[in-house]
């Protein structure tokens, strides 16, 4: 028997609990959403560290660290689609994975200082977990992809122990190689004969109502946390008629961002999914929930850092770093949902363009308010919806209409 023949034997192999196999939808069990509020916590982390430092270098150091760690929680959410955490040895083995997910977050705030071996090391544990379980249908062509991510994490860990210059380039070393890793794994594992990527083509035959429901929870989770951020910021000050009128704001401002998503786009999502197959199907769940939602969970993250320092002062001015700070976040989330939209070829997306450029001329008015702002900000949203649903609705009826 070939190489190729052999990898298709094994992948055939699957068990019947992996997705698609049942024939029905999968749902996400509670130890996966146990998984993902330790996952969250990471971008919580990470909204204390721009809540700290608002600058331009404090955010391309925040994008190399979600990068790494969304990275390796995307292969979760592929991983459990298809290796279901049903049994005492899988839950026990994803225990430890989460362990390693809580430690680094425990070490983000330190990442480029004291705690940066110990974020490398727990990463490693990460990626291992990962690695064990997945060869559990991938038996040894695991290692196409498991060894770049493992390297991956050692640069993480070698970053920890340099400093300065030397220190960013591992971290974007890291980077790339968690991005080459599925070429790696389709050269090493395909059969060119055939035209196949036997590895990749596997991983892209998951449960789509799973894996959108996943990553929409792990939305609503990040999503929580920036409801966190509106009673972090609104901490020791008296709670009067002006402030329950800015967590008003505050909180209709989240709920525009939640609508963004959950009022049509994950249904659209899974029937795109739905509709392709194999390599394909992997292909467009990268594009859309990992390439698309790094700028739409950062964004919130962003906005969120805003948000804690902008609450409790809202009859003040803003400092420029906090009033762009909270526009820049909802365009950066809007942006990634347009992306998100683009990939999936969910209609319209005009709105979600003009959007993202709206709300940055929101930014003078958190010179003259905070809650100013905070209100500019809600109306170009509210906006936006509305013009969407009317367009959507125009569009429906026809040019009878």
């Amino acid at each position: 028997m070939s190489a190729p023949d052999s990898a298709a034997s094994v992948i055939g192999d699957r068990e019947q609990s992996a997705a698609g196999e049942a024939g029905t939808p999968r749902r996400v069990t509670t130890l996966e959403l146990f998984f993902d509020l330790v996952f969250v916590f990471t971008i919580t982390q990470l909204t204390v560290l721009l809540a700290d430092d608002l600058s331009f270098a404090q955010t391309g150091r925040v994008l190399l660290i979600f990068a790494v760690l969304y990275w390796m929680y995307g292969a979760y959410a592929y991983l459990t689609n298809q290796v279901p955490p049903e049994n005492l040895a899988r839950r026990v083995i994803l225990v430890a994975g989460m362990f390693g997910f809580l430690t680094c977050a425990l070490a983000v705030p330190q990442v480029f200082g004291t705690d940066g071996v110990a974020f490398g090391l727990a990463f490693i544990l990460v990626t291992g977990v990962h690695s064990a379980l997945y060869a559990l249908i991938h038996r040894k062509y695991v290692l196409s992809f498991a060894v770049p991510n493992l390297v991956a994490a050692g640069c993480v860990t070698a970053a920890g122990a340099v400093h300065g210059r030397l220190s960013d380039l591992l971290w974007l070393a890291a980077v790339l190689l968690q991005q080459t890793a599925p070429i790696i794994s389709s050269r090493i594992s395909g059969d060119y004969a055939g035209g196949r990527a036997l590895v990749t083509e596997t991983v892209g035959d998951l449960d789509p109502a799973h894996f959108v429901e996943r990553h929409g929870l792990l939305l609503i989770i990040a999503f929580g946390e920036s409801v966190v951020a509106i009673g972090a910021g609104a901490g020791g000050t008296r709670l009067d008629w002006a402030l329950a009128a800015g967590i008003a704001l505050a909180l209709s401002l989240a709920a525009t961002l939640w609508w963004t998503y959950f009022g049509r786009d994950e249904s659209a999502a899974e029937h795109a999914l739905a509709a392709a197959t194999g390599l394909a199907r992997f292909r467009l769940g990268m594009r859309a929930y990992y390439y698309s939602f790094i700028p739409m969970l950062l964004g919130i993250a962003i906005w969120a850092a805003g948000l804690k320092k902008a609450i409790g002062h809202l009859g003040d001015a803003l400092p420029t770093a906090v009033a762009v700070a909270l526009a820049a976040g909802v365009a950066v989330y809007l942006a990634g949902d347009l992306c998100f939209r683009l990939s999936l070829g969910i209609a319209p997306k005009r709105h979600r363009a003009a959007g993202a450029v709206a709300v940055l001329a929101t930014i003078p008015l958190g010179r003259v308010a905070s809650a100013v702002q905070l209100l500019g900000l809600t109306v170009v949203m509210l906006l936006m919806l509305v013009a969407e649903e009317y367009g959507r609705r125009r569009d429906q009826q026809g040019p009878a209409a």
